[in-house]
């Protein structure tokens, strides 16, 4: 039964390998690959209505252009835009989607840096309660 894989869109170097190893891995079990760009505009911002359609509009273009870049792939895919930090994002739309699995990708951050920055990964590893692919690049 075709399920599906969410995958991390920021339009990095290690997002684009995770996207990639998220489509090889949707060829082998025929699920859809879901992008998503996770954003949270800043509370603070006194033009936050602007703030906002500026991530919504940064995040239709790399989201979109991972969205293409799986298509043009024979995989079937979809795009959410979410309005949430990209850890809670991707977790959101995983158990919506009751995927099998995040993908995203990692620059090979410390632990420690993960843990005391707060990494993406390292909250994904620490929350989610499905299995996280983390795919390391040396850029």
């Amino acid at each position: 039964m075709a399920g599906s894989i969410v995958v991390g869109a920021d339009g990095s170097s290690c997002a684009k390998a995770a996207l990639n190893e998220a489509i090889d891995l949707a060829k082998q079990t025929g699920d859809e690959v879901v992008v998503v760009f996770g954003y949270e505009p800043y509370r603070g911002a006194a033009e936050i209505q602007d703030h906002r359609a500026a991530l919504e509009e940064l995040g239709e273009k790399i989201g979109g252009e991972a969205l293409a870049h799986v298509q043009d792939s024979g995989v079937a895919g979809s795009l959410e835009l979410v309005d949430r930090e990209a850890a809670d994002a991707l977790i959101a739309v995983a158990d919506e989607h009751d995927s099998r699995m995040i993908v995203v990708g990692s620059y090979g951050d410390s632990p420690w840096k993960g843990a005391l920055l707060g990494s993406t990964p390292h909250k994904l590893v620490q929350l989610a309660r499905r299995p996280v692919l983390v795919v390391h690049t040396a850029d």
